[in-house]
């Protein structure tokens, strides 16, 4: 049980890293709003599953690559801006949910989300500081580093979905197309905002 007390502290980080707003979080409320809870759920288990595997990666020297080859992670960076930049506006473009119904448009898919975490600033902060922080020197480092990671979802997973239902329940009260179009601008220029933190 010893083994594991290093779990707990990291608990704790992952609450206070994964239920702050960010980009997935801005994401997760529009698509919650849009397109309902359970569609939103795939964007949610990307945004795990990516996070998981570049936390685990970053345990295994992830880290190191970056720091020898800096031009990798400034063309991450550009790369997820720029994708960032199409994310927030296919948000604000996003129609009301009525167009929606004829067959236009859709929530990001569980590929499209996870590949999002290895171009996600705040990502990689939190994993970066989540290995150096609580990582177990002693023992199997893969090991290790997947429990940590793995533990590390299970403990965000109901942050994040606070956010999604968050967005569900604001979708209930726009009953207008104007509303919508007003609240999708809205986030969309707030998921565009992230730009700022990625290249700034």
């Amino acid at each position: 049980m010893e083994a594991l007390a290093f779990l707990g502290p990291a608990a704790l980080y992952m609450v206070s890293m994964t239920i702050t707003p960010g980009p997935n979080n801005v994401m997760l409320t529009a698509s919650g709003a849009n397109y309902g809870f359970l569609r939103t759920l795939p964007h949610m288990l990307g945004i795990l599953g990516g996070c998981f595997l570049l936390f685990t990666g970053i345990a295994l020297g992830l880290g190191i690559l970056f720091e020898r080859y800096p031009l990798v992670q400034t063309t991450l960076r550009v790369v997820g801006s720029v994708y960032l930049l199409y994310l927030a506006w296919r948000i604000a473009t996003a129609p009301p949910p009525d167009l929606r119904l004829r067959g236009e448009g859709r929530p990001l898919s569980f590929w499209q989300a996870a590949a999002f975490q290895f171009a996600n600033p705040k990502a990689w902060v939190m994993g970066l500081a989540l290995m150096a922080g609580f990582l177990p020197a002693e023992g199997d480092i893969l090991v290790n580093a997947l429990l940590l990671a793995g533990f590390a979802e299970l403990v965000g997973f109901p942050c994040i979905a606070l956010w999604a239902g968050f967005g569900t329940a604001i979708g209930r009260w726009l009953d207008t197309p104007r509303a919508w179009r007003i609240f999708n601008g809205v986030m969309g220029a707030l998921t565009a905002a992230c730009v700022i933190f990625i290249l700034g």
